[in-house]
């Protein structure tokens, strides 16, 4: 009997590009990015700029690559950078703002993803003037919000958060990598998700599909300074258009069926709440991520258990654990996942399955 394919939901990275995508990075017009001669890569940064109500864009080989440039663009030497507690930037990004950059990132509490005020308003510096402190730069929102369950966040949701920002001086960078997520679930534009930023990434190789790349869009002056920081950091490529070629397809064909993610989302939500045992974690307006526990099999066994049936899990540690809808992943493998967990929890504890 063949070995039945594998249900990959550790996250939607590992989604694949298209045909199409192979097709236009075979056949993409080229030309040398550094000197800005690149035709595709041109129209993706101008695509990506419409697309985010911006003035401009910068083709960055990574997302970590385009918020390390974006906040060393924003930020002076020495200066704070107020961001999540739970955000990507502050646990996943090795810090490097604050290795390559000089800044210091200050993590504040965001329940539901969104800032404590309170604790922000502690964090100010009682006197701004006074050189024993550091001057706070930049505030950093992130929408969805990864760890907050994927959730999606409205304008009215940060309302008070970019207030605060704007009252004290501090420019707003928006980590938006899957903004698009958060745009079909909130029914509404990306541009309009983030109106209210100075700057936002976002990535085309998560849920959009493409094999690598992402955006950071802002002010025409301010990409001044992101391309400068981007040369510093190696992030200038040749003739990257075989890379923008796909970015191009994945705006245009991608950004509407995410939908059919956040869909697949909530039945494997709904699935796996019926699952003696688990504990989902509820999400207000869920996209394509699913969070849970397990109350009685350690999370490591029920992983690696699953693993051994075909389906992948994603662990965030502290025992929690993701699953993450994308285009490799049908309705019926979500059904299929549902399952096997249903059979990995049947197995006593010790139990190889």
């Amino acid at each position: 009997m063949p070995t039945p394919p594998i249900v990959e939901l550790r996250s939607d990275t590992f989604t694949m590009p298209t045909p199409a995508m192979r097709e236009a990075m075979a056949t993409a017009p080229l030309g040398d990015d550094v000197y800005g001669e690149d035709p595709t890569v041109r129209a993706l940064e101008d695509r990506a700029a419409d697309l985010l109500g911006m003035a401009a864009a910068c083709l960055m080989p990574s997302g970590t690559m385009a918020n390390l440039a974006a906040l060393t663009a924003h930020a002076p030497r020495g200066s704070r950078v107020f961001v999540g507690r739970e955000s990507d930037i502050y646990v996943y990004e090795a810090h490097g703002v604050s290795v390559c950059s000089g800044v210091a990132l200050d993590p504040i509490d965001t329940p539901g993803g969104v800032f404590d005020l309170d604790a922000l308003a502690r964090a100010l510096p009682e006197d701004p003037d006074d050189p024993q402190f550091s001057v706070p730069a930049v505030l950093c929102l992130e929408n969805t919000a990864n760890r907050a369950g994927g959730v999606a966040l409205s304008p009215a949701d940060l309302a008070g958060t970019v207030g605060f920002a704007r009252e004290h001086g501090l420019a707003v960078h928006l980590d938006g990598a899957r903004v698009f997520n958060a745009a079909v679930a909130l029914g509404t534009s990306a541009a309009e998700v983030a109106a209210d930023a100075d700057s936002v990434q976002f990535c085309l190789s998560k849920g959009l599909c493409a094999p690598i790349g992402s955006m950071v869009t802002g002010s025409a002056e301010f990409m001044v300074r992101v391309r400068r920081v981007r040369k510093m950091l190696g992030g200038g490529m040749r003739q990257a258009g075989v890379i923008a070629a796909a970015g191009l397809v994945a705006l245009d064909t991608m950004v509407s069926r995410l939908a059919e993610d956040h869909t697949n989302a909530a039945r494997l939500a709904a699935g796996l709440a019926e699952l003696p045992g688990l504990v989902v974690e509820p999400n207000p307006l869920r996209t394509n991520m699913v969070y849970f526990r397990s109350a009685e099999l350690p999370h490591a066994e029920l992983i690696a258990g699953c693993a051994r049936r075909g389906v992948r899990l994603g662990e965030l540690g502290h025992g929690q654990l993701r699953a993450v809808t994308h285009h490799g992943v049908t309705a019926e493998d979500v059904d299929r996942a549902v399952d096997t967990v249903a059979s990995v929890l049947a197995v006593p504890v010790g139990t190889a399955p």
